[in-house]
């Protein structure tokens, strides 16, 4: 017979149950440029639908660009080439020197041998063309991240076999002929700057700008304005 004034049994309380660990990892960070606003847009689309990959940050130039990275905390750049004020070749240099463990993309509409090589010496570790972006962009991405290089399909074969047989047979030119800072300005009076317009963006002189320009003319033999600009169409510096 059960006494009431007895205590009651006490039962253990059940544990709480485990939460089940995380497997999200956090998402890539991107910073994304490209100087048109549309491309940016479409290409966002397509990165932003994956649960790893986020992009948050876009420039509309190199410049841009270089200043975003300072701001903001980023993995991966994708950048495309052709850029005013500073190219995405230019930029890539300069996001290498300031940090070493960003990794690079090239996105572009050019299907272009020299731009690939000045890509890879630039320190990308990827080009993608725009025409497949929906296609290959995202494993591009994964794949820099790997630290794995990434070239557009039925390219990486031929062009790497041409590019160290030139090297070897001695047909390869130093890509460092011009300072980086010669190749601003160049870039930057191919695109029409006044000398003190260069200046103000360069944050120089405009007697250093003069003197890089003299610099430029001497280098490269040539005598005005507009030989630098045509000199800066065949680098790939500015678009015709």
């Amino acid at each position: 017979m059960h006494d009431p004034t007895s205590p009651e049994p006490t039962t253990a309380p059940a544990p709480a149950p485990t939460a089940p660990a995380s497997t999200a990892a956090t998402p890539i960070r991107i910073l994304l440029a490209d100087d048109h606003a549309l491309v940016r847009r479409g290409v966002r689309l397509i990165l932003d639908r994956e649960p790893d990959l986020e992009v948050v940050a876009e420039a509309g130039d190199g410049a841009e660009a270089i200043e975003a990275a300072r701001s903001q905390e980023i993995d991966l750049a994708v950048l495309d080439i052709a850029m005013p004020r500073l190219t995405g070749l230019q930029a890539a240099r300069e996001l290498v020197a300031l940090k070493p463990g960003l990794r690079i993309l090239m996105l572009t509409m050019h299907d272009n041998e020299q731009y690939l090589f000045q890509a890879l010496k630039a320190g990308a570790c990827g080009y993608v063309l725009k025409s497949v972006a929906d296609r290959d962009l995202v494993a591009a991405c994964r794949a820099a991240m790997r630290n794995e290089p990434f070239l557009y399909p039925g390219a990486v074969t031929a062009l790497i076999r041409n590019y160290l047989d030139r090297v070897r047979h001695g047909e390869e030119n130093p890509d460092q002929f011009l300072t980086p800072r010669e190749e601003e300005v160049l870039k930057l009076v191919a695109e029409g700057h006044s000398s003190k317009e260069i200046a103000e963006i360069l944050f120089i002189s405009v007697k250093t700008v003069h003197r890089h320009r003299a610099n430029l003319l001497h280098k490269l033999g040539l005598h005005d304005r507009l030989e630098l600009t045509r000199y800066a169409i065949r680098a790939g510096l500015v678009e015709p």
